[in-house]
C-alpha cells in the first residue's frame, strides 16, 4: 500500500493505492476558516493548520491499511515557503504561493540572475527566501523549506530536504542538478535544502509516529513534489501533445515536451520529468473565483442553464485579486468582473468563458514558445466535473477535452511512491 498526501489551497487529501494502482482508501479534510480562504486571505492558512490536517488524515487511516503502508509522499502548493528552527517550529511568516510582498527582492534578483530566469518574480521561492531572511529573526532559523518539505520532515525526522519540482522556482538548476553558484553567493544560503528527485526515498517514518498512528515501521518516506506536478502524474500522461489542465482554485496547464522551455516573462517554466520536460504555467485565475460567488449546488444548477455553444457577451478576466502570472505575467493586472448582470446564469456564463479563454491563451502561448502542437486536453481538479464548462472549453480550445480517470493530486503522490 502507498499513501499520497496532497496539501492544497483549501484543505488536504489522502489517497492510498495498492501495487496495481487501484485506490483502496481516500479521505479529505478542510483547513479552518474555509470562507476566509475562498476570499484569498493568506493569513487564514498556517503551518498549525497543515500539521493538524496531516494528523487528522493519518488518524483516519484504517488500521489494516496503515499497517501495510510501504511508502508515503506529500505534495504541496508550489511557492509556499517558510523558515523554521532545528525542531521544525516556524520562525517566520508563511508566504503562500500568490504572496507578492517580495517585489523588491525580485528586482534585486534581476541584477544577478541569468537573463530571463524564472526566479525574478515576487512570487518565486528565491525572492521569498530573500524577503524572509531580511525580515525574520534569522538567528533562530535553521531551514528554509517549502510546504511539502516541512510536512515531509515532520514524518521523516530529516529536515533540510526538498525535491527538484519544489526547488525549481527557488533557483535550483534542474539540468545540472545543483544549486548554481550565483544562488550560493547570496546571504544565508546555508538555510537552503538538499534536493532529491521527486519520489526518491529519503528515509523511513519516525518510530514514534509509526507507533502512534499504527503505520508500518518500515514505511518509506519519499521526496514529494508540487500539487500541480502531482496532478499531472495522477493523469498518467506521457505522450507529446497531450495537455493536462488542473481546474482547482487556480488554473494550471502542463504538457510533456522534448525540449525545456523557459519564458518567465510569460510565467512559463519547465520541470524535469524523467527524460522529458513538463512545460507549463499557472494562472491566478481559476475555480477560486467561482467559489467566491457560488457554492457547489448553485454552480451545478446555474451551469445546467447555460448553452456552452454560445458566446457570452461579457469579456471577463476573472481574478480574485490584483496580479496575474500566466499567460501574462503582470502583478498589476486587475480583475475584470464588470458589468455584472442581474441574472446569475449570465454572470456565471461570463466567468466560465473568461476562464476558458485564459486556458486557450495559455496553450497557444506554450505552442508559440515551442511546445508540441496540442492534440487533446485531459482535465483534473474539482472543475473537471462541470460538463457544460467542458463543452465550452472544448469549443474554444479546438481539441477534444476529457476528464482524467484519476484527477486528484493525492493519487499522483501515491504513484510517486509506487514508481519510486
Amino acid at each position: 500500500m502507498f499513501l499520497g498526501l496532497d496539501f492544497g489551497t483549501s484543505g488536504a487529501r489522502a489517497c492510498v493505492i495498492d501495487s496495481e494502482k487501484t485506490i483502496v482508501w481516500e479521505q479529505r479534510v478542510a483547513y479552518p476558516d474555509p470562507a476566509a480562504l475562498r476570499l484569498s486571505s493568506g493569513q487564514a492558512q498556517t503551518p498549525t493548520d497543515w500539521r493538524a490536517a496531516l494528523h487528522t488524515l493519518l488518524s483516519a487511516l484504517p488500521k489494516d491499511i496503515a499497517a501495510q503502508l510501504q511508502g508515503l509522499a506529500i505534495d504541496g502548493t508550489s511557492g509556499t515557503v517558510l523558515l523554521c528552527d532545528a525542531e521544525l517550529e516556524p520562525v517566520s511568516p508563511v508566504l503562500l504561493y500568490h504572496d507578492n510582498r517580495a517585489q523588491q527582492q525580485a528586482e534585486q534578483l534581476k541584477t544577478i540572475a541569468p537573463d530571463g530566469h524564472s526566479v525574478c518574480t515576487a512570487t518565486s521561492g528565491l525572492a521569498k527566501f530573500l524577503w524572509l531572511t531580511q525580515q525574520s529573526d534569522i538567528n533562530h532559523a535553521a531551514y528554509f523549506l517549502h510546504q511539502a518539505d516541512w510536512l515531509t520532515a515532520l514524518l521523516s525526522g530529516k529536515p533540510g530536504i526538498s525535491d527538484y519540482h519544489n526547488a525549481l522556482k527557488t533557483g535550483y538548476d534542474v539540468e545540472q542538478l545543483c544549486w548554481p553558484d550565483w544562488v550560493m553567493a547570496l546571504p544565508h544560503t546555508h538555510l537552503l535544502p538538499q534536493v532529491f528527485a521527486p519520489g526518491e526515498i529519503i528515509g523511513h517514518i519516525q518510530p514514534d509516529i509509526a507507533t502512534h498512528f499504527g503505520i508500518h515501521p518500515q514505511c518509506a518516506i519519499h521526496a514529494g513534489t508540487t500539487d500541480s506536478s502531482a496532478a499531472f502524474v495522477a493523469a498518467d500522461m506521457h505522450e507529446l501533445g497531450i495537455g493536462v489542465t488542473s481546474l482547482g482554485t487556480t488554473l494550471v496547464l502542463k504538457q510533456c515536451s522534448a525540449q525545456r522551455i523557459e519564458a518567465p516573462e510569460y510565467g512559463v517554466y519547465s520541470h524535469r520529468y524523467g527524460d522529458l520536460w513538463l512545460v507549463g504555467g499557472a494562472s491566478n485565475a481559476g475555480a477560486g473565483v467561482l467559489r467566491h460567488y457560488f457554492d457547489d449546488a448553485q454552480l451545478a444548477a446555474l451551469s445546467a442553464q447555460i448553452d456552452p455553444l454560445q458566446d457570452s457577451p461579457l469579456d471577463y478576466y476573472p481574478l480574485t485579486k490584483i496580479g496575474e502570472r500566466f499567460p501574462v505575467n503582470d502583478m498589476r493586472l486587475a480583475p475584470l468582473l464588470e458589468p455584472r448582470p442581474a441574472n446569475d446564469v449570465e454572470f456565471l456564463h461570463g466567468l466560465l468563458q473568461g476562464l476558458a479563454r485564459i486556458e486557450a491563451a495559455g496553450y497557444a502561448k506554450l505552442a508559440k514558445l515551442g511546445a508540441p502542437p496540442l492534440k487533446r486536453v485531459v482535465t483534473n481538479g474539482g472543475g473537471a466535473q462541470n460538463t457544460v464548462w467542458k463543452k465550452m472549453r472544448e469549443r474554444l480550445l479546438g481539441v477534444p477535452v476529457s476528464t482524467a480517470v484519476h484527477s486528484e493530486a493525492a493519487y499522483g503522490s501515491a504513484l510517486l511512491c509506487l514508481n519510486g
